[in-house]
């Protein structure tokens, strides 16, 4: 490369291997039930999974839960006065002030239990529903200080990879290499220049017991993190991707696809750290290039031959590293010929 790139790693200190999820998850006992608290007819767009991503996070918490939604995609598409998709409480706080806002409705929770207004057995689930830009960068504070509070929040991340409802900017999390309105592709400069930001890991950095990446093309995996999220004594972080159509722009009909080939090309894995336990919940077997995740968008579309090559180091080395902190080889090795 002739420019100048940032790739960030992060190894998580103390981690300790657990072992991989070999298959499914089991569901005994865990029948999604059949009442929608995440309604249909809202504006999101063709083939956006941030829907996917509510309407199974609230099947599976139910009906006692809160939502504090900071100002992103989530939000404009989902409440147009006076019209809401959210049968729950639900709450639009500024886009960096999510973890402060959760913060106080969970202290006020116990304040009410305390004096008997609420039964103290009753399970009321707090949860911050934020995107990367209100989350990686411009919430990252209110975050971080949610989680040195313990304070008992589910905080689940949809990470678009972009600053999607404001014009497709760069954010944190935007991966080396995208074309995005602030890092526009160009002759001398080949789109972003910096490496994803592993925002499960830092969060995980804070120690508390439990986070998590998740995939909606993983169905049952995000389910099960979204139910052991809802039981830990404590702050969780789930990190989740989210195909985008207007910023990644690939066709609509591939918003599945494109999120299944980002975790079989190892771009993006499946993991969770429970209790300090680190585990690769979908293993690869054997990982497909990455260039079979690029050339479905048109965000790398302007990249060569040379530029994949480096990106395909960079994503070999973030699977190295987390097949070391998972003590195995769940994530195999690059078959160069597996079709796409």
């Amino acid at each position: 490369m002739k420019v100048k790139v940032d790739v960030r790693g992060l190894q998580l200190p103390g981690a300790r291997p657990g072992a991989a999820v070999e298959a499914a998850y089991e569901f005994d006992n865990f029948a999604l039930p059949e009442q929608e608290l995440f309604l249909p007819g809202h504006g999101l767009c063709a083939s956006c999974t941030i829907g996917v991503i509510a309407r199974h996070m609230l099947k599976v918490l139910g009906p006692d839960t809160i939502v504090v939604n900071p100002t992103g995609c989530a939000e404009v598409s989902t409440v147009t006065y006076p019209r809401t998709n959210w049968a729950v409480p639900w709450i639009h706080v500024a886009f960096g002030n999510g973890g402060s806002v959760a913060s106080g409705i969970e202290a006020a929770i116990k304040v009410l239990k305390r004096r008997g207004a609420i039964d103290p057995n009753r399970k009321i689930n707090v949860v911050v529903f934020a995107g990367d830009g209100g989350t990686a960068d411009i919430g990252f504070q209110a975050l971080s200080g949610m989680l040195e509070r313990r304070h008992r929040v589910i905080y689940v991340m949809y990470d678009n990879e972009g600053y999607m409802n404001t014009g497709i900017q760069r954010s944190g999390t935007t991966p080396l290499f995208a074309s995005a309105t602030t890092s526009p592709a160009g002759r001398k400069i080949p789109g972003n220049l910096t490496h994803k930001k592993p925002m499960a890991l830092i969060a995980a950095a804070h120690g508390i017991p439990y986070v998590a990446t998740a995939n909606p093309a993983y169905l049952p995996d995000m389910l099960q993190k979204f139910k052991k999220a809802a039981e830990v004594d404590g702050p969780s972080f789930i990190h989740v991707i989210q195909s985008c159509q207007p910023g990644w722009r690939f066709e609509p009909k591939y918003a599945i696809k494109v999120l299944e080939l980002a975790t079989e090309t190892g771009y993006w894995v499946n993991y969770e750290i429970e209790d300090g336990v680190f585990r690769i919940t979908v293993p690869v077997p054997k990982r497909k290039p990455v260039e079979c995740f690029l050339k479905l968008q048109g965000r790398f579309r302007h990249l060569g031959k040379e530029e994949i090559a480096f990106l395909q180091k960079v994503i070999d080395e973030d699977v190295k590293r987390l097949n070391e902190m998972a003590g195995g080889e769940y994530i195999g090795p690059l078959d160069p010929e597996a079709a796409c």
